[in-house]
C-alpha cells in the first residue's frame, strides 16, 4: 500500500490529528523557537568557542570515536573536557559528555541572521532531517533550522551522500556576560525529569542565571543555556533527583495528556513514515537496477572484447556502490581533462577536471579498482581524501575513480619542492596529528581493519588551510596480520618485517608514518640521492638521559627552515621520541595509533583550535 491508496479524507484528519497533537505537547508555556536563535553579529563576542552537553546512546555512539566522528572533533577533545581518563574505553549509556563547538552569528538570508554552529553531515541510507536531528544529535538542533539552513535541498529528495550543515544550537556570552565572569553559554537540552534547581546545581549556575538568559521557557527537550565561568566536573549521576515543586500535580496532568497524545501521533506518523519508506524504497531499488543495467550494456556491447575478460565479480561490487557514488561517462572525463591532456596532469596517472563548474581530481587505473572501490565504501573521515564517484570506460576495460580536489598539493612537495612559502612547527605538528588521526580511523574504526601500506609525504594532501588528508588507497589491504609474497611499497618507508617476511599489519603504516614525522622535522626526503635512510641518520638522536646533549644533537639535525622561527624545544623533541618509537625494528613495540595521537596533542605547541578556519599556517620569508 502506498499513501495514494489513501482516501483525501483521512489524509486530513490524519493532519489534523498530528497538528493538534503536538499543539497539544505545548498547551502549557511558551512553544519553543524551532527555526533556531536570531543574532546579530555586533551582540555578542562572536565566534566563540563553548561546549554542548551531550549523552552517550545505544547502539551507535557508546564510544567517543563515533560521538567525535558525528561533530568533526576528536576524541581528546571530548574526553578531556568530561574527564574521562581512557578516550578508547566504551562509554555506559546516558555517560555524560562536554563535546566543543565553534558558535557564530551566521547570515541564512538578506534579513535573517541565526546564532549557531556548524557542524557537516554526509546523508546515509534511511537518514531525514528529522532523524539525525533527534536521534544522533538529540535535539540540538531541529528540522526546521536544518531546512533553513540548508535551503536547496529538499528534504522529501535526500540522497545518499548529500552533505547537509547541521546547525547546532548556541550563544556566544555579550561583553556584559563576559564583564561578569560568563565564559561560556552551555548549550542544553532539558529533559523531563529536569527543573532548573536541579540543572542549575549540576552545572554549577544559578537558578537566575539561567532564567536571565532563556527567559521562564523550560520546555522538554528545548534547547537551553546555562552561564558558567568554567567548564564544572561532570562526575555526578545522570538521572538527579528533581526538586520538590508545588506546581508538580497541575503541570503533571498537562504533561501526561501532552505525552498521552504525542505517543498517539508518534505512532501515526511512523504508520504513515512506513508507507513513504515503502514507496522511496522501491523507487531506490527500480534507480539501481536502471544504473546497473546502463553498467552492464557499457560491459557487454559489440566489440568490447577485452572487457569481457573482466572479474565476473566486479558487477556486483560496482552494484553496491550505486547508492553511494556518482557514476560519470567517460566523456564526462575526457572533456573535463581536455582528453587526458599532460597539462591536466597532477602526478603519475592523477589528472585535474572540471566537471559542472567544480574541481576534481580523476585517477586512471586499470580494472583492479574494485578493491580499492570495496576499501572506500567502508571509510568516511575529515582526514581522508573523499571519493566522488567513478567511471567505466567500456572501450580500454579502464576505471576511473574522481576523488574531490585538495587545494595544496602534497606535503612532499611543501617540505621538498620548490615553494617561496614555507610550513612553520605549529603547523607541521598539526598535520602530523591530522594524519595520525585518519590512521587511527581506518586500523580502529573499520572492521575488518584497513591497512594503507603506502603512507608517505606525496600521499598526504594539504587542503585550503593546510589541514592533511591521506590519499592513494591503490595498496590498501582489508584485513591484517597476513602474510603476502608480494612486496610493494616505496623504498625509505616500509616496514622491515613487511620487506622481510611480507607481514601485513597495521603496525606496517605506524613505521611509515614515523618516517613521515622525521620529514616534518628534518625537511629532509626519506631516502636521499646516495640512498642513505632519513631513519637511518636519525638515530642516536634521541638515545641517552641527557636531556641537554640530546637538545645539541636536534639542533644539528633540524630543518634550518624552522630555526627561523620561534617553537619549543621539548615539543620538537616529543616528536622526535614518538618517531623513534614508531621506527622500533620489532613491531609489537610501535605504538597504536591511539598512543600516538594522544602523545601529539599532548604537544605544549599543538594548537587546540577547532574553528572553520583552522591554523593561519603559512610563513613568508622577509624579502
Amino acid at each position: 500500500m502506498t499513501t495514494k491508496s489513501l482516501s483525501p479524507r483521512l489524509l486530513f484528519f490524519f493532519y489534523l490529528f498530528c497538528i493538534l497533537c503536538y499543539r497539544g505537547c505545548y498547551v502549557h508555556g511558551q512553544e519553543p523557537s524551532t527555526q533556531g536563535y536570531p543574532c546579530r553579529a555586533n551582540q555578542t563576542v562572536s565566534p566563540c568557542h563553548t561546549y554542548v552537553f551531550y549523552r552517550a546512546t545505544s547502539p551507535n555512539f557508546l564510544d567517543l570515536a563515533s560521538i567525535a566522528d558525528l561533530f568533526g572533533v576528536s576524541r581528546l577533545m571530548i574526553s578531556n573536557p568530561s574527564n574521562i581518563s581512557s578516550p578508547a574505553a566504551p562509554l555506559d549509556v546516558g555517560e555524560p559528555l562536554f563535546v566543543p563547538i565553534t558558535c557564530s552569528c551566521n547570515a541564512v538570508n538578506a534579513s535573517l541572521s541565526l546564532s549557531y554552529a556548524n557542524i557537516n553531515y554526509t546523508i546515509m541510507s534511511g537518514n531525514t532531517f528529522y532523524l539525525v536531528s533527534t536521534n544522533m544529535f538529540l535535539n540540538l538542533t531541529t528540522y526546521q533550522s536544518v531546512e533553513v539552513v540548508n535551503p536547496t535541498f529538499i528534504p522529501t529528495k535526500l540522497e545518499v551522500g548529500d552533505k547537509i550543515i547541521f546547525p547546532l544550537f548556541c550563544k556566544c556570552p555579550t561583553a556584559a556576560q563576559k564583564l561578569n565572569q560568563t565564559n561560556f553559554l552551555i548549550t542544553y537540552v532539558y529533559q523531563p525529569s529536569d527543573n532548573l534547581s536541579s540543572v542549575a546545581s549540576r552545572f554549577g549556575s544559578t537558578v537566575q542565571s539561567i532564567v536571565d538568559v532563556n527567559g521562564n521557557r523550560t520546555q522538554n527537550f528545548e534547547t537551553i543555556f546555562i552561564p558558567v565561568s568554567k567548564l564544572p566536573n561532570i562526575t555526578q549521576p545522570n538521572n538527579t533527583v528533581s526538586a520538590p515543586n508545588d506546581n508538580d500535580d497541575n503541570e503533571g496532568a498537562v504533561i501526561g495528556l501532552g505525552i498521552g497524545l504525542g505517543i498517539c501521533a508518534v505512532v501515526l506518523i511512523l504508520v504513515g513514515g512506513f508507507w513513504f519508506y515503502r514507496e522511496s524504497l522501491f523507487k531506490k531499488k527500480e534507480k539501481e537496477r536502471e544504473e546497473l543495467m546502463k553498467v552492464q550494456q557499457q560491459l557487454g556491447g559489440e566489440g568490447k572484447g577485452k572487457v569481457k575478460e573482466v572479474n565476473p565479480n566486479l558487477l556486483t561490487d560496482v552494484s553496491d556502490c550505486l547508492d553511494k557514488y556518482k557514476l560519470y561517462d567517460i566523456e564526462q572525463l575526457r572533456n573535463a581533462t581536455d582528453g587526458f591532456d599532460q597539462k591536466c596532469l597532477i602526478q603519475g596517472s592523477v589528472y585535474k577536471g572540471y566537471i559542472d563548474g567544480e574541481v576534481f581530481a580523476i585517477k586512471k587505473m586499470k580494472w583492479n579498482a574494485f578493491e580499492e572501490l570495496k576499501i572506500l565504501q567502508k571509510i568516511n573521515h575529515g582526514n581522508l581524501v573523499r571519493l566522488e564517484g567513478f567511471c567505466i570506460d567500456p572501450d580500454d576495460a579502464n576505471c576511473y575513480l574522481v576523488y574531490e580536489y585538495v587545494e595544496n598539493g602534497s606535503l612532499h612537495s611543501w617540505l621538498h619542492g620548490n615553494k617561496s612559502e614555507k610550513l612553520n612547527w605549529k603547523t607541521r605538528l598539526r598535520i602530523a596529528v591530522d594524519v595520525a588521526n585518519g590512521l587511527q580511523y581506518i586500523h580502529e574504526h573499520t572492521r575488518p581493519r584497513v591497512v594503507h601500506k603506502d603512507i608517505k609525504s606525496s600521499n598526504v594532501l594539504l587542503d585550503a588551510n593546510l589541514r592533511a588528508k591521506i590519499a592513494n588507497f591503490g595498496l590498501a589491504k582489508s584485513g591484517c596480520n597476513a602474510i603476502t609474497m608480494h612486496i610493494v611499497g616505496t623504498q625509505g618507508y616500509i616496514a622491515p618485517e613487511y620487506l622481510a617476511d611480507g607481514i601485513v599489519s597495521t603496525k606496517m603504516d605506524v613505521f611509515s608514518f614515523g618516517v613521515v614525522l622525521l620529514e616534518l622535522v628534518a625537511g629532509r626526503e626519506a631516502i636521499d640521492e646516495d640512498g642513505k635512510l632519513l631513519s637511518a641518520s636519525a638515530a642516536g638522536i634521541m638515545e641517552g638521559s641527557d636531556e641537554k646533549r640530546k637538545e645539541r644533537r636536534l639542533k644539528g639535525w633540524i630543518d634550518p627552515r624552522l630555526l627561523e622561527d620561534s617553537f619549543s624545544w621539548e615539543s620538537v623533541m616529543s616528536v622526535m621520541s614518538v618517531a623513534m618509537a614508531c621506527l622500533n625494528r620489532d613491531p609489537s613495540k610501535r605504538p597504536s595509533m591511539v598512543d600516538i595521537v594522544y602523545a601529539l596533542c599532548k604537544s605544549e605547541d599543538f594548537f587546540f583550535d577547532i574553528s572553520d578556519e583552522g591554523l593561519s599556517p603559512r610563513q613568508v620569508p622577509a624579502r
